[in-house]
């Protein structure tokens, strides 16, 4: 536990420097952007990188995680830890002839607009050598990440992210700088910025470990076998559910691209750029927290499910499975009422906000829309991700091929949902409302996984979920709160202000104060809280 909330700390403190940080020059990078290039490369460019990314080594980082470090390792193992780490090379071995694969497919299959952009192939090019730069540090991510040393991965992702920003904001300031009026080098200026954050990544891993982690000459054990075959095989069976879980994450990239021009590609992409910020920045790493968390405390659990003496175990087990049940329940009731904090005052806000923070040229595209309904995201996608997380540290092989069949299902629902969405005028946010959908039927699917779980295990008395609704007090302060702002923003008018006269609005009194009334009773309610 003390671990775990090292770790948490960690990469939530990365998390709001980084996003913080880049924040401040996302909003220089989209005024010095225009919608198209800002969409290519936040849409079809990070599509393609997040596929050659995801599939390549998201299976192999889940099955790692279960895996004792070499500390931890009993002398009874069949396998030693360098033959189980080995596994930490295929995303390498793999990766990098799909990087290229699936660059040259993006390129022969792009429009033509896309294809008549200044340097196109010279940036998809630019973002393969990134990616391929990002699955050299594999191995060593997998070494620190496995030994939990976490403020190595925090320095390395900070470090890349600050490098990655700055250089895609020097690049386009040039480029804007130029007498011919610039715009030409948009694409190159993300495509470098993308390979300086891999290149930054590496090294700093690679000076870590020495490059023990990357030329070290893989080890085998008696018997010539150079890969543990248990882990093997539930990273090639997670491999499997991530290339269905990445239509899911990145459905709306690829829906986008056939139904939206690439005008309102831009938008939609600054527009999850800022929705996500909390996501990024609070639920991201708890997520990633109680993933480690659980797949370590639950290890010996999950390693004696399937033999015939795993009844026996379950008295052994219920302290490790009542504090895995408690740390699940605390998670869920914190991000319910965080949503809910969202819910009252984001919903009430956002207008107001929209109109300051975005760039003139983008409130013409899809990004205003799209943000309204992103408020109305961010729970499902908390709670969701805090529930797969638990799945992912605990389910076996026959779980996993269970729930690839499920999504397979929740494809279909969100696909569906996106396209009649669509049809009733909804724009590009017609793909977050889908989203809702989706990750509606899927923490259904949890919350089932997650019972059946702790009742197989003989353990189901200590779940006590009813513990994760709010108390009625703050649910009642929240709903006053929410009462108080509406009469509020009738009474000062403070959203026709801020549209009226934009930025300069912000100053006007009647704005001030209805900005100091949701301010006041935030507080209140956190106080409450």
């Amino acid at each position: 536990m003390s671990s775990a909330m090292s770790t948490l700390t960690s990469l939530m403190g990365l998390q709001l420097f980084t996003r913080l940080f880049t924040f401040i020059l996302n909003q220089s990078l989209s005024r010095l952007a225009s919608p198209v290039a800002y969409g290519i490369a936040a849409i079809h460019f990070e599509l393609m990188l997040s596929t050659i990314l995801f599939l390549s080594r998201e299976g192999v980082r889940g099955a790692l995680l279960r895996v004792k470090t070499r500390s931890e390792n009993t002398s009874n193992s069949v396998q030693g830890p360098d033959v189980v780490m080995n596994v930490a090379f295929i995303p390498i071995i793999l990766g990098i002839p799909f990087a290229f694969g699936t660059s040259f497919l993006y390129v022969a299959s792009a429009g033509t607009e896309v294809l008549s952009q200044p340097h196109f192939r010279s940036a998809v090019a630019i973002y393969a050598v990134a990616a391929v730069m990002e699955l050299l540090a594999e191995p060593m991510h997998n070494m620190a990440m496995t030994n939990l040393k976490t403020r190595l991965r925090v320095r390395a992702e900070g470090v890349a992210i600050t490098t990655k920003t700055l250089t895609t904001f020097l690049v386009l300031l040039y480029d804007a700088s130029r007498g011919d009026g610039g715009g030409d080098l948009a694409l190159l200026a993300f495509a470098f910025g993308q390979l300086v954050y891999g290149s930054s990544a590496f090294l700093i891993y690679l000076r870590e470990f020495r490059g023990a982690g990357l030329i070290t000459s893989m080890a085998k054990d008696s018997s010539g076998v150079y890969f543990d075959r248990d882990v093997l095989a539930l990273s090639m069976t997670m491999t499997s559910q991530s290339l269905v879980k990445h239509f899911l994450t990145e459905g709306d990239k690829f829906i986008l691209s056939w139904f939206s021009p690439l005008q309102d590609q831009g938008g939609y992409a600054l527009a999850v750029n800022y929705g996500s910020l909390v996501a990024r920045i609070v639920f991201q790493p708890i997520e990633e927290t109680m993933r480690l968390y659980f797949s370590k405390t639950l290890a010996d659990v999950t390693a004696t499910s399937s033999s015939p003496t795993s009844k026996k175990a379950d008295e052994h087990h219920l302290p490790v499975l009542k504090q895995a049940a408690d740390a699940l329940r605390t998670l869920l009731q914190m991000q319910a009422i965080g949503s809910l904090f969202v819910l009252i005052f984001g919903a009430n806000y956002i207008t107001l906000l929209l109109n300051v923070l975005l760039p003139p040229k983008y409130l013409d595209t899809s990004a205003p829309r799209v943000l309204e309904a992103w408020i109305w995201y961010i729970p499902v996608l908390a709670v969701n991700g805090g529930l797969e997380a638990f799945i992912a540290s605990v389910a076996l092989t026959k779980d996993v091929n269970r729930q690839i069949r499920w999504m397979i299902l929740f494809t279909m629902i969100y696909t569906i949902s996106a396209i009649l969405l669509y049809r009733f005028n909804l724009g590009d946010a017609a793909l977050v409302y889908a989203n809702i959908i989706n990750l509606s039927a899927r923490i259904t699917y949890a919350c089932h996984f997650i019972q059946n779980f702790f009742v197989t295990h003989n353990a189901s008395s200590i779940t006590r979920w009813q513990n994760v609704v709010p108390h009625w007090t703050l649910l009642l302060a929240l709903t006053i709160s929410a009462l108080m702002i509406n009469v509020s923003e009738t009474v000062f008018g403070a959203t026709g202000v801020v549209q009226r006269e934009g930025r300069m609005g912000v100053l006007r009194r009647p704005v001030l104060l209805h900005v100091a009334v949701g301010g006041v009773l935030a507080i209140c309610c956190s106080a409450l809280w």
